[in-house]
């Protein structure tokens, strides 16, 4: 004899024509009152109340920003899809991208603003280092569709034989290598480059902190930037500079100068050993943290490895989020209203883990998965779940249970070969001859106390 068992539940959401304006769980980080608070300052309030009002179109850019594979009206289902007891009002394409128009990009521009930071408590681990919030600056590429506006704005990239690819735009951020959230973001056309994009991001560097950047960002004038700031610096040099020796320390590191800053220099060999074979490559770092004996040259070679968080975070937002897709808006305005829809998402997310981990003792943001809170997101979403907060606070939430239920084991050492990120076949891989089930592999550091052979 079979039975059948029927499973209700309740739902909070705002009231009338504001209920599809929800992020899930999501919603208690960007609250309501957050969104109305933004919008008039930014002048985004509507005049009239229409079936899409500015605050709900706001919650659909975020949304939207977590289904990227979905167009507007499919994202719209979603936010909805739990409200079929109310009377949802039914809109077109066409009727939100007016509203996405009328909204502009500066309500979603402020709300990043709010939620961009470390995400990060004194206790995190790996937060810090020898007392300094520990940050890196790096840029990336997003495409953007190819059309007269944005080829225009933005340019093609070419050869001598024609013009081949998508526009892209150029995104530098500064990343908490701890968390791996965003403490600020700038981005423009490619052609400007990285470092006159990044110069934008000293506004948000200060002392307390020590700043990686890899080599594309270690000219004289990029680190007179930085050092100006008050906050330190650990970046690699090119091979072909040649710093002078002043005076060498104990550790084997030795003072120099590159400009009118005062730096010390670390030169080393780092061998990494793999089932493909062992390379051997020379680095060469400089800082502005000149005490060695409070800032060994050894324990400064380690801590440069963090760098890869920031290419993690790009990771996130390009594989995980975006999926490689190109963007959806076809207008400046609304590349850059996306842009920082998709930034403002990604920094929730963050956020929620950093909470998630900050509730158990010695819990490392790092073994927490990305993935695996971003589709409970998604899913608190479709199902319009803890939209508002229950009279008893839950620090931890869905998303960061389903983060603490499933940690992601012990981080193996990272190696990245030089390989072409979107090759012809997916296959292209066996050329490496790099095992990506094991992918063991060992590192040697070796400070060298003499100039190297070979740059």
């Amino acid at each position: 004899m079979s039975g059948q068992c029927v499973i209700s539940r309740e739902i909070a959401v705002a009231d009338g024509l504001f209920a599809p304006g929800h992020l899930g769980e999501l919603t208690q980080i960007v609250p309501f009152e957050m969104v109305d608070a933004v919008l008039p300052e930014c002048g985004a309030v509507q005049q009239r109340l229409r079936k899409l009002p500015a605050r709900v179109v706001v919650y659909l850019l975020l949304a939207a920003a977590l289904f990227e594979e979905c167009g507007y009206p499919a994202v719209w289902a979603r936010l909805t899809s739990a409200l079929h007891c109310l009377p949802v009002p039914k809109v077109t394409a066409t009727a939100l991208w007016h509203a996405r128009a009328r909204l502009g990009v500066g309500p979603v521009r402020a709300l990043f603003d709010l939620l961009r930071g470390p995400a990060s408590a004194v206790r995190t681990t790996g937060a810090r280092w020898a007392g300094l919030l520990v940050v890196a600056v790096d840029g990336t590429y997003l495409d953007v569709p190819d059309g007269p506006v944005t080829r225009a704005h933005l340019g093609k990239g070419s050869n001598q034989y024609a013009t081949s690819g998508y526009p892209q735009i150029c995104l530098v951020t500064l990343v908490a290598c701890g968390t791996r959230a965003v403490i600020d973001a700038v981005f423009g056309p490619r052609t400007s480059g990285e470092t006159t994009h990044g110069k934008r991001l000293a506004r948000s560097l200060h002392e307390g902190m020590i700043v990686l950047l890899d080599r594309g960002l270690s000219s004289n004038a990029f680190l007179t930037t930085v050092a100006d700031t008050g906050a330190a610096f650990l970046a690699r040099l090119s091979a072909t500079r040649k710093p002078l020796v002043l005076h060498r320390y104990e550790d084997g590191s030795f003072l120099s100068r590159i400009g009118r800053l005062e730096v010390r220099v670390v030169e080393c060999e780092i061998t990494i050993a793999t089932t493909a074979g062992r390379t051997t490559g020379v680095y060469r770092l400089a800082t502005t943290l000149l005490d060695h004996r409070r800032y060994p040259a050894f324990e400064l070679v380690k801590q440069y490895h963090e760098r890869w968080e920031v290419e993690s975070a790009f990771f996130a937002i390009k594989k995980s989020m975006l999926g490689r897709r190109v963007l959806r808006a076809r207008t400046m305005s609304g590349i850059a209203q996306e842009v920082y829809a998709l930034l403002t998402a990604y920094q929730l997310i963050r956020i929620a883990i950093a909470d998630a981990t900050a509730a158990l003792p010695d819990a490392d943001p790092d073994r927490a998965s990305f993935s695996i809170a971003l589709q409970t997101a998604r899913d608190q979403v479709i199902q319009a779940a803890g939209v508002i907060a229950d009279t008893i606070v839950d620090l931890v939430g869905s998303i960061g249970r389903a983060v603490l239920n499933q940690p992601m084991t012990a981080r193996r050492l990272r190696v990245s070969p030089r390989a072409v990120k979107r090759p012809l076949s997916r296959y292209a891989y066996k050329s490496l001859r790099i095992d990506r089930r094991t992918y063991k592999a060992t590192i040697s550091i070796d400070i060298l106390l003499t100039a190297p052979n070979s740059p």
